[in-house]
């Protein structure tokens, strides 16, 4: 079982930034894709980001160029920096890893198991 624990929420101007931390407490993090979702109130939940095993990366649209994902296997951690941020990032922030191992980069929430509890992100205007 993959225990996920994020950190680094919080409030915010525009145009500021925030890292989001995830911390893993299972052996085979290291082999598994991970990513970042965000859930808006009234919104269903989407995709941010997500880095593959080997560190292959894919953002969604609204994000690339501003967020940066990376994961440190030595620390069991994945990270995502948000610069630039926009009153519409806000959304509570969750943390996921696959449960395929040795898989390649993960988009769609089906392919997740294990969840976070999530980290509430708030950009003000």
């Amino acid at each position: 079982q993959v225990q996920l624990v994020e950190s680094g929420g919080g409030l915010v101007q525009a145009g500021g930034s925030l890292r989001l931390s995830c911390a893993a407490s299972e052996r085979t993090f290291s082999s598994r894709a991970m990513g970042w979702f965000r859930q808006a109130p009234g919104k269903e939940r989407e995709f941010v980001a997500t880095i593959s095993w080997v560190g292959s990366i894919y953002y969604a649209d609204s994000v690339k160029g501003r967020f940066t994902i990376s994961r440190d296997s030595a620390k069991n951690s994945v990270y995502l920096q948000m610069n630039s941020l926009k009153p519409e990032d806000t959304a509570v922030y969750y943390c996921a890893a696959t449960i395929r191992l040795h898989g390649g980069v993960a988009v769609n929430l089906g392919e997740y198991n294990y969840w976070g509890q999530g980290t509430q992100v708030t950009v003000s205007s």
